[in-house]
């Protein structure tokens, strides 16, 4: 199976292009926004640059292709108002990654903050049941992918349980896997540096998530340290978390199905291509 590595990558000129960026930087997978990070209203897909997205991708052997929702949506709000809003956005999110053919929709589940952790996973497995009603996605292969988040007070999703919970709640209504982002569990205080800090996290993995569940690999360093709660990502390698644990994650025959992806700073030209070249520069030949 070849190793699936890519990056985070816009879309300017059309999401098309996207393809043959990242074929260019050397990557064969890779992640979008179908919409504005940070505006509710999103753009109708263009259906060529759908078609054409479909065609470079077979053509050129890039995939899975992953769409990143937007940072607005937090289904699990106490509010209504926000509630609402969050459930038509994330519909249209669906809509859009199934126009794009994507297989995989990253969703982070927000912030229960105002109510009980227990109404917060109750009210976030209502609103995506709702999202995706109705909606044409079986057969498909397409997933939305649970990520765990960084550990912050109020935010669903910072423990490898509340993931697990929130997946458990959704299988009978929805196509559900899961995303892990290094960062973000190295932050929420997991251990993925030290030897036996890496076998105790994959134990807690497969006691919770299971490996077979984790279809993304989010591949960020940290500039924080670990247990900070803070989601600030850094380039492979040069955060405080090193390249160890990325070596150890892209050799873990546990994840050989998975694909990985970087969403790392663009501090400078050559930014996207630098961390994919040193993520696949840890793959030790079989």
């Amino acid at each position: 199976m070849t190793k699936r590595i890519g990056v985070h990558l816009g879309t300017a000129g059309g999401a098309s292009n996207a393809v043959e960026r990242a074929r260019e930087i050397g990557a064969n997978t890779f992640q979008f926004f179908s919409s504005s990070p940070r505006m509710w209203r999103a753009p109708k897909v263009d259906p060529k640059q759908a078609e054409r997205m479909r065609e470079l991708r077979a053509k050129l052997d890039v995939g899975p292709l992953v769409i990143h929702t937007s940072y607005l949506v937090n289904v699990c709000s106490q509010t209504d108002d926000v509630r609402e809003k969050s459930v038509d956005a994330f519909r249209g999110e669906i809509e859009r990654a199934l126009t794009w053919g994507a297989e995989y929709l990253v969703l982070h589940p927000g912030s229960w903050k105002g109510l009980t952790r227990d109404e917060g996973l109750k009210l976030a497995a209502d609103s995506i049941t709702r999202s995706i009603d109705g909606l044409a996605w079986q057969g498909t292969g397409f997933h939305i992918l649970i990520e765990n988040t960084a550990g912050a007070e109020f935010s669903l999703g910072g423990s490898f349980e509340q993931v697990a919970e929130l997946v458990t709640r959704l299988k009978a209504t929805a196509p559900v896997a899961v995303c892990l982002d290094t960062c973000h569990t190295h932050v929420a205080g997991y251990d993925l540096v030290s030897d036996a800090g890496y076998a105790e996290t994959m134990a807690q993995v497969a006691a919770t998530v299971t490996f077979e569940a984790v279809k993304v690999w989010h591949c960020n360093d940290a500039k924080a340290e670990r247990g900070s709660k803070l989601d600030r990502h850094e380039h492979i390698g040069q955060g405080t978390m090193g390249v160890e644990p990325f070596r150890r994650l892209l050799n873990d025959a546990r994840f050989a199905h998975a694909a990985f992806i970087a969403e790392t700073p663009v501090d400078e030209p050559g930014d996207e291509e630098r961390n994919v070249r040193v993520l696949k520069s840890l793959v030790q030949a079989a």
